[in-house]
């Protein structure tokens, strides 16, 4: 049976879990809430091309995405820098959504599933 590899465990959940060649990301948040949408978006994004590095894996493998906005009117601004990140001919099924956040701060939250490399 394929091993389970999870990265930066915590009490309740972990940030990556790796199995049978696929690599699942928790929902990553910005950590400055400061930053408009362009800068959270930015920032999340970088978050998730760390974590898939670090599991074996890099942006142009990404299998799903899902993103979930505060506000959906802030869909053009995150399309304009997700497009320019999401490396061509590799755009993943994805799937972008109005929700009401854990922390009204947060903008944007991305949850990843990719393949590894």
């Amino acid at each position: 049976m394929p091993e389970i590899t999870r990265f930066h465990v915590g009490p309740r959940l972990s940030e990556t879990a790796v199995h049978n060649g696929t690599v699942y990301l928790a929902g990553q948040v910005p950590d400055d809430t400061t930053q408009d949408m362009r800068g959270q978006t930015g920032q999340v994004l970088g978050m998730v091309e760390r974590l898939l590095v670090e599991a074996g894996s890099d942006k142009s493998r990404i299998l799903m995405t899902q993103i979930f906005l505060n506000d959906i009117d802030d869909i053009t601004v995150m399309n304009e820098i997700w497009d320019a990140w999401i490396p061509a001919g590799h755009t993943p099924p994805r799937a972008t959504v109005q929700a009401k956040m854990a922390n009204a701060a947060y903008k944007i939250e991305i949850v990843v599933t990719a393949a590894q490399a």
